[in-house]
């Protein structure tokens, strides 16, 4: 799945590109070659700490690409999805590390945060160090691969589906009650206050209408008498219409002798006439909208009282009086109806527990099932792993009265490290090399349920050798036929079962004033005579080297 490593400016790297095959690729070297330093590298690229220590000196900064080919369906696309990057089938994580201290992170040339680049980067690859085991030591983990192994995982999406129908139905109920018991001590209040809403049936936007039509009432009463005398002087008994108009009329007998003189005051006067008859009509006009029903006037200021003392007595403004008689009214009705509706909401979230306990224990019952075959699975390889006096253990405990989205169950991976002593949590109880090989076991087991697709062990077999390291060999590679791993070892009987070997190695450079890590895929050839250094040291015998060819041919 990983196609190529790329790493530039990372301490003693300068620039490194690794191909990496299927199967079981191993990282050999003398100590203190580099391999610590390729692994932190892939770490920082898979969202790990970031360190301006990482960073080659006299660089401003250095930089780590891993691609891979995810294929469809896998979580990690799903993680794409959801942060709305692009899934083109090749992911490239890039990591850029700054002088600084500072860090980018980089999917597919997208910047993303370095918490989606970890989250992307353990879908899609664990690093097993001695002392690094949390994928498996990790109890909140231990259920989900206990499923993983058994098949569950349409089980358990099937629960968490009745856990939400079940949640949904005790939300309602509970509200419902709250709101029952809540009317129920307000009842008598309630009612009286629903009553006297009904009745004074208040409308939204009613106080700012009959304000507006009182003012218009108080306003129009104080002009009137204005509006009275000025329709009096224009169109009263002393209205000066009439006298114009005999004016006009002689003015027109005479216009026949003088008409240059006579005919502008007649059209002048004429204008003089009509507009004081237009004014009449305003005012007769103005006068009939200032005209109301003192009773009406009375009517309006006892509503405004109404409703503003009502206003104060519930403390609610005027236009939220409807929206509150409302909510009383159906607190109200609530108190009515609400035993009916309590007994089917009681139904309902009756019928809702009774489908996921029944659920639940149902997948309890097949967990404890599968802990037992994977206990059966996980002891066979723990013999030839210098651990036949071992037992590993799955711990599950069932708890009703504590249910979750998964289940009842808390599930624990134990172990007892000897005959009489007691057991316990695997990494309580196992030492260092103890916990590394229970990982094995466990990961050869599971195999590519449960795991990431690609898997990187750091000297896993560190203080074993012979046969236990010829074991760890094997099973790293049956492991290797179902997801990509890779080994850094210093174990011959682990290197001769790759299908891939890569030394790592220093090299001299500027007449020796610096050195640089290399990483080179070895040939058949070169491939024995490293097998021969890791059985005899520095000195390569003849015997070393026909060890190392029998162990080649063996694991062939």
């Amino acid at each position: 799945m990983l196609a190529r490593l790329s790493i530039r400016d990372i301490v003693l790297i300068e620039r490194l590109d690794i191909e990496f095959s299927r199967g079981l690729a191993v990282l050999t070297g003398e100590t203190g070659a580099g391999k610590s330093i390729l692994l932190d590298a892939f770490a920082l690229a898979l969202g790990g700490r970031g360190d301006a220590g990482l960073v080659r000196h006299g660089a401003e900064q250095g930089q780590v690409t891993a691609m891979f080919d995810v294929p469809k369906g896998h979580p990690a696309a799903g993680i794409l999805a959801e942060n709305g990057l692009d899934d083109t089938g090749e992911m490239i994580l890039r990591r850029v590390q700054l002088a600084d201290g500072r860090t980018r992170a980089f999917i597919n040339d997208q910047a993303i945060s370095v918490q989606t680049l970890k989250a992307v980067g353990a879908a899609l690859v664990e690093i097993h160090g001695q002392h690094d085991e949390r994928a498996l030591v990790d109890a909140s983990t231990h259920r989900q691969l206990l499923d993983a192994f058994a098949g569950h995982e349409k089980d358990v999406a099937a629960l968490e589906a009745l856990w939400d129908i079940r949640r949904t139905a005790n939300a309602d109920l509970d509200e419902h009650r709250a709101g029952m018991e809540r009317a129920a001590r307000e009842a008598d209040y309630l009612r009286h206050a629903s009553q006297e809403l009904k009745t004074l049936a208040p409308k939204e936007g009613e106080e700012t209408e009959l304000a507006g039509r009182r003012t218009t009432m108080m306003q129009g009463e104080k002009i009137a008498t204005d509006l009275r005398e000025a329709q009096e002087a224009i169109g009263g008994s002393h209205s000066p219409v009439a006298s114009l108009s005999a004016a006009v009329r002689r003015l027109e007998r005479r216009a026949a002798n003088a008409p240059a003189l006579i005919e502008p005051a007649v059209k002048a006067i004429d204008i003089a006439i009509n507009a004081l008859e237009e004014a009449d009509q305003h005012l007769n006009a103005a006068l009939a909208a200032t005209d109301f029903d003192p009773a009406e006037l009375e009517r309006i200021e006892e509503r405004l009282f109404a409703l503003r003392a009502a206003s104060r007595k519930y403390s609610t403004p005027v236009d939220l009086l409807a929206a509150l008689a409302a909510q009383y009214a159906g607190d109200v009705a609530l108190i009515d109806a609400g035993a009916d509706q309590l007994k089917k909401l009681e139904g309902t979230a009756a019928e809702a527990d009774k489908r996921y306990a029944a659920a639940a224990a149902k997948l309890s019952a097949a967990r404890t099932k599968a802990a037992e075959k994977l206990n059966k699975a996980v002891n066979a390889e723990l013999a030839p792993l210098k651990l036949e006096r071992a037992k590993f253990m799955t711990q599950v405990e069932s708890n009703a009265a504590a249910p979750g989205p998964q289940g009842i169950d808390r599930v624990e991976f134990w172990v007892q490290t000897n005959p009489g002593t007691k057991p316990g949590p695997m990494m309580k109880v196992a030492s260092g090399g103890e916990l590394s090989r229970f990982l094995l076991a466990l990961k050869v087991v599971l195999a590519d349920r449960g795991s990431a697709p690609t898997l990187v062990f750091d000297e896993i077999d560190t203080g074993v050798g012979g046969a236990v390291a010829d074991a760890i060999g094997s099973r790293l590679a049956r492991l290797a036929g179902k997801v990509q791993v890779m080994a850094v070892t210093h174990a011959p009987q682990v290197a001769a079962r790759a299908s891939q070997h890569l030394l790592i190695s220093k090299d001299a450079l500027d007449k020796g004033k610096r050195v640089a890590t290399r990483v080179n895929a070895l040939a058949a050839d070169h491939r024995r005579e490293e097998i021969a250094r890791m059985l005899a040291g520095a000195e390569i015998t003849a015997e070393a080297r026909a060890a190392a060819e029998r162990l080649l041919r063996a694991a062939s």
